[in-house]
């Protein structure tokens, strides 16, 4: 059986370090589609409306390869169209992403806590990727991996889009050894090192990861570093990678991450701009050899946690 053809570049450029839609006209065996306009208010208008899809036309803003398309084409499956949404107003995160490392393949940032690493749902220009395309002009950076938006620290990006697999398999393949380091209350009774296994099972939908019975499917090493004044400084070593892994395993614990506003207890979202309570996790140490040019790289993050001051 043939694969489906790869789609052809975007004749759109990027906008604010942001790629068009992509859109490709699927299959209508029952001919509902007469017109290209058809099937956009279909796929479209629930979402942002009639209106806004027939101004996206009329204004030539929704193209092809050959040009600006009209709404009364004839639909054709398989056809590939382009488009730039309208970002709504994003709050920007005041602080800078740092680069720690940069050579022809790769690109290791430094992300700030708040700011989404890939453009998404409510992020889209207030994003780590976004920003070091338009800083670093490199407008094809892709990241290799994701860390969520409330943790800091090291995100590996590639350079070059037909090398991103390579880089993407070594933590498929859990080749990448990830080091954090996180603040949580100190609890003398609390045994440390550990090992934690667990099966942890995120539904679709739902903010909060949850541990239940069964077959382990994730695993941390925890590790006290030091404690003071009630908080403790802790070393945290994924060997998998769920969603929010290594915060509800330390919530599991008994000794949940400061200031993490879904373990243990759901908390409504911060006032837009408030950026005072940042999860105390910081993701510290990349270390992996090279798959493309077979050299051996340790990177460490340059940011600290604001709830373990030094000194």
């Amino acid at each position: 059986m043939r694969g489906r053809a790869k789609p052809p570049p975007a004749p759109l450029p990027q906008r604010d370090g942001v790629d068009p839609v992509r859109v490709r006209l699927p299959e209508d065996p029952d001919g509902r589609w007469a017109t290209v306009r058809d099937h956009l208010l279909d796929r479209f208008a629930g979402a942002i409306g009639a209106d806004r899809v027939d101004a996206l036309l009329d204004g030539g803003r929704i193209v092809s390869t050959a040009g600006p398309v009209s709404g009364d084409e004839p639909y054709a499956a398989g056809r590939h169209l382009w488009f730039h949404r309208d970002f709504a107003p994003e709050e920007p995160v005041p602080f800078p992403v740092a680069v720690v490392y940069r050579d022809e393949h790769l690109v290791v940032a430094d992300k700030p806590h708040f700011l989404a690493t890939t453009p998404r749902g409510r992020h889209i220009t207030e994003t780590a990727v976004a920003r070091l395309r338009r800083e670093l002009d490199l407008p094809l950076l892709q990241p290799a991996h994701r860390l969520d938006r409330l943790t800091a620290g090291l995100v590996l990006c590639v350079v070059r889009p037909g090398e991103r697999g390579a880089y993407q398999t070594l933590f498929r393949d859990r080749l990448v050894r990830k080091e954090y380091e996180a603040v949580a209350p100190y609890d003398p009774g609390l045994v440390l090192p550990r090992t934690v296994r667990s099966r942890i099972v995120k539904e679709r939908g739902v903010i909060a990861a949850r541990e239940e019975a069964g077959e382990p499917n994730s695993e941390s090493r925890i590790e006290l570093l030091a404690h003071r004044a009630g908080l403790g400084r802790y070393r945290l070593l994924p060997a998998t990678g769920r969603t929010h892994q290594l915060r509800v395993h330390m919530n599991g614990l008994g000794v949940p991450l400061v200031h993490d506003p879904v373990y243990p207890v759901l908390r409504p979202d911060a006032a837009p701009g408030d950026f005072s309570r940042p999860l105390q996790l910081l993701a510290r140490v990349l270390e992996f050899t090279d798959p493309v040019t077979g050299e051996p790289h340790r990177f460490e993050s340059g940011l600290r946690l604001s709830a373990w001051p030094e000194g």
